[in-house]
């Protein structure tokens, strides 16, 4: 069915909270017979007719509160907000099955403290006509007995309110980092790192913290205004009136200050992030930066963005500031004009002085009430701001194929490369390869060398399906990369870099990194042994245990790639790519790694394919392609291409004597 807009849609939420109070009106209209007996005329003095029903009464209160919901609700423009509010709740996931229970201890902590307000008229009356002192005690007895009842209530409330509001920030994070997971990889070149970080961190955070203390306030003093309506109403109609008449002067302003402020939070938003990916770039780039005594030129960069920010950061504190300022002056004039139409209505004899002093308490009550509605409204739209990009992320849909289910327990590592074309999504009118064929087969080498930017790392990123062929495809074992189930697939296709990324863990984590199941040390230190890594790593004083800082930054380049190598060795893949990952190893390494390729038990089950510079290398591949322009221009072994003298003969001969 379609969904409900407009006057009915802003009716929902009170019709509950109305049916919660009702109950406690009732109560404190018996109250005041009991704690007055017999005393008809003064009871009905809080009425504005001939007694209708308390709960007829508090019925009319719905009709200027929804009204001022309705207009809290407008001031996102086209009730954005209020659609992105119910998404914030919704990511409650779970914890939203202790809202109702947080709701009812918050509207019976309301009605609680209403009682103050009501005994204090009471004991006015009291003082000023000299009671008997029976019915005083018992108003001071009531009086003290519903107070703490509320701040009890209010304790609890507050409890559930806020471990329920700590689970919900974690499970917030937790799933816009899932969601930018799950994305593509064109997405992370297309996305600075900077910025994504900001908005999984920083915007999460800022939305949490808004829903753990601005939503409370909002709710709070939503329930404390509800009820506040219903007892003016119950107390004078003419002075409820004049109250609900001047709410508009107190939401106008905000109305456009809202919208303001949330554009204001999305500026915001956006130059923290820029100013972050600066900071990111030089900090992660300190040996270029030093190299090129540029330490001057990123502080200005710096500084630059922060200026930026803190321009934005005026205009909305600006923003705040004449918020309140209209929303007090509203509130002061309401005041004094309640007191000025009260005192006459005392003075004719309309209502009694403590009846006035209930409603004055009342009247400021719900005054400071939507006052701190109006003005929290735009913290919250703040929030909405930064939950945009948040959304955007979760509401993404990955451009990657999904994961497929295809697994083999006989998987044999046969790679076809069938006429593959490939472009960037950032430049799609340039082809990096060009109808691509080719095969890599268990227990042979494969070498693919040629100049620099002819899409050799293009063709290493497709084999671990992490693009997408615009023409063609891949084929392991005869099916399509998409069809396999991701994790399986990347237990069969392990890759290392010529920059291998590490994370800062322990080394035993670095190398079982990715698995599903956690291997035994045993075998974590037999995969470090096969890469060469073992030998350094068992003279660090912690051994496997040793931290290996961000990125690595405590190991050397040699020693990364040795890791990684390991990393990949321990999935005893099917099809192993090495891409340039031997750039920076030793002698020593390289000739383990040598090993590895040409002589290991295990290299009749592997398939391997090798981008390098290392000669050595490529003289002993069973194959070596020459890659030129996204196109294959030479096939064969070493022997054959060097009797060819075409352009591997040449590069080999060139004054670097190496592939590129």
């Amino acid at each position: 069915s379609a969904r409900v807009q407009g006057w009915p849609a802003a009716l929902e939420p009170l019709a509950a909270a109305l049916g919660l109070a009702l109950p406690g009106l009732a109560l404190f209209r018996e109250l005041s017979r009991w704690g007055v007996p017999g005393d008809a005329d003064r009871t009905k003095l809080l009425h504005w007719g001939s007694g209708p029903d308390a709960f007829v009464l508090s019925y009319a209160a719905a009709l200027p509160a929804a009204a001022l919901w309705h207009k809290l609700g407008s001031l996102g423009g086209g009730g954005g907000s209020a659609v992105a509010v119910r998404r914030l709740l919704g990511c409650l996931g779970p914890e939203t099955r202790r809202l109702p229970l947080v709701l009812t201890l918050l509207v019976l902590s309301c009605l609680g403290e209403m009682a103050i307000p009501f005994f204090t008229g009471r004991l006015t009356d009291h003082l000023l006509q000299d009671r008997a002192q029976d019915a005083f005690t018992r108003n001071i007895t009531l009086m003290s007995v519903l107070t703490i009842a509320s701040a009890v209530l209010e304790f609890i409330g507050d409890g559930l309110y806020n471990s329920t509001m700590g689970r919900a920030h974690s499970h917030l994070q937790g799933a816009v980092f899932r969601a930018v997971l799950n994305q593509e990889t064109e997405f992370f070149q297309q996305n600075q790192t900077g910025d994504i970080t900001s908005r999984v961190t920083e915007d999460t955070a800022n939305v949490s913290e808004s829903l753990s203390e601005k939503l409370s306030l909002l709710l709070w003093y939503l329930a404390r205004g509800l009820c506040l309506l219903g007892l003016m109403l119950w107390g004078s109609l003419s002075l409820t009136i004049v109250t609900l008449v001047t709410l508009p002067l107190l939401s106008i302003l905000p109305k456009k200050l809202g919208k303001w402020y949330q554009s204001l939070a999305v500026q915001v938003r956006e130059s923290l992030a820029e100013s972050s990916q600066v900071a990111i770039e030089a900090l992660s780039a300190m040996p270029t930066v030093r190299s090129f005594a540029n330490e001057e030129g990123e502080a200005q960069k710096f500084r630059q963005k922060l200026q930026e920010m803190k321009t934005l950061n005026q205009k909305e504190a600006v923003a705040y500031a004449v918020n309140q300022w209209t929303t007090n002056i509203s509130g002061m004039l309401l005041k004094v004009g309640i007191l000025y139409l009260g005192g006459k209505l005392v003075t004719s004899g309309a209502v009694s002085s403590g009846s006035l002093v209930t409603f004055v308490l009342y009247q400021i009550q719900f005054t400071t009430a939507v006052q701190v509605l109006l003005s929290t409204y735009p913290s919250v739209q703040k929030a909405v701001g930064s939950s945009e990009k948040i959304f955007e992320y979760l509401d993404r849909t990955p451009r990657c194929p999904p994961s497929g289910q295809l697994t083999s327990l006989n998987l044999k590592g046969h790679v076809q490369f069938q006429d593959v074309s490939f472009a960037y999504p950032n430049r799609p009118d340039v082809s990096v390869l060009q109808g691509l064929t080719f095969t890599l087969r268990p227990g042979e080498v494969t070498a693919l060398v040629g100049p620099n930017g002819s899409g050799k790392s293009t063709v290493a990123a497709l084999l671990q399906n992490l693009y997408q062929p615009t023409g063609g495809q891949v084929l392991l074992d005869g099916e399509p990369l998409p069809q396999y189930e991701h994790h399986y697939l990347h237990s069969q296709v392990a890759s290392v870099g010529q920059e291998p990324q590490l994370f800062g863990r322990s080394l035993q984590e670095n190398i079982a990194y990715g698995l599903v199941q956690k291997p035994a040390m045993t075998e974590i230190i037999a995969a470090a042994m096969e890469s060469g890594a073992h030998h350094f790593i068992s003279g660090l004083p912690q051994g496997y245990d040793t931290e290996v800082g961000e990125s690595g930054s405590q190991l050397s380049g040699g020693q990364r790639q040795a890791v990684a190598l390991a990393r990949a060795l321990i999935r005893k893949p099917r099809v192993l790519i090495l891409d340039d990952a031997t750039s920076a190893l030793d002698a020593d390494s390289q000739l383990r790694v040598e090993q590895l390729l040409y002589e290991s038990p295990e290299r009749s089950s592997r398939a391997v394919l090798i981008i390098t510079q290392s000669l050595s290398l490529v003289e002993q591949a069973d194959h070596i392609l020459f890659l030129e322009g996204g196109i294959i221009c030479e096939a064969g072994t070493h022997q054959q291409l060097m009797e060819k003298k075409g352009r591997y003969w040449a590069m080999v001969q060139a004054p670097e004597g190496a592939p590129e």
